[in-house]
């Protein structure tokens, strides 16, 4: 079934698998109001009212332009399965590893199906839905709160997930102010696990924080710091 429906009946249960930076959306603000809606919507009933499974920036863009309806299709699936659609309907651009473990955590202590469940009806090995729930879950939620606000990148926070949780959120906190790669936030990860003590490793962690943004030589490669002890 498909038709126009009000942006402001839509739900954003869902939204919460999904990540929609601010840059995102205004960038369907600028497509919507030069092109018009190119894609619908879709929906599905949730029982209490419609709820989308794709389409949360179409619809955010919508209601900032003060659009009143766009159009949709309506999957005839319950929330179960409207879960599993998301990544079905991105099979070509892809969720990220982290929104993807953030469908399966939904899945297995929400809705409370078994890992090796999951894996059948997502057409995936078991040990790539338990890798994705471990992620998830070792990831401190400052961090993820850090992801979904568009400061950090996904793919930035799997790797600080590796980290101790407690050494999470001040590590993240150096990426972000001193704009790491991930490529430079990979090899900081490993200068603090080659080091496994976690309460020196907190104290050089904040102390990176102080430091000059740049710590690169002219000509050379970037000055060695000093590494918490053993």
């Amino acid at each position: 079934m498909s038709g126009m429906v009000p942006v402001t009946s839509l739900g954003e249960r869902l939204g919460a698998l999904r990540l929609c930076e601010p840059g995102a959306v205004e960038q369907m603000q600028h497509s919507l109001s030069s092109h018009g809606q190119l894609t619908p919507l879709v929906v599905f009933d949730a029982g209490t009212g419609l709820e989308m499974i794709d389409g949360f920036k179409r619809v955010r863009a919508a209601r900032t332009l003060g659009w009143k309806e766009l159009h949709a299709v309506a999957l005839d699936v319950g929330l179960v399965e409207a879960k599993l659609a998301l990544g079905v309907l991105h099979e070509r651009s892809g969720l990220t590893e982290l929104e993807q473990a953030w469908v399966i955590r939904s899945l297995h202590r929400e809705d409370r199906i078994p890992q090796a469940e999951i894996a059948r009806r997502m057409g995936r090995d078991k040990s790539w839905v338990c890798r994705r729930l471990l992620l998830v879950e070792a990831l401190d939620p400052a961090v993820e709160a850090q992801v979904r606000l568009g400061l950090l990148a996904a793919r930035t926070a799997v790797t600080l997930a590796a980290l101790p949780r407690d050494n999470q959120p001040a590590a993240s906190a150096v990426v972000i102010q001193r704009g790491l790669t991930l490529r430079q936030t990979e090899v900081f990860v490993a200068e603090i696990l080659d080091h496994p003590n976690e309460a020196a490793n907190a104290e050089w962690i904040a102390q990176r924080l102080d430091r000059p943004t740049s710590r690169r030589r002219v000509g050379g490669p970037p000055a060695r710091e000093a590494r918490p002890p053993r």
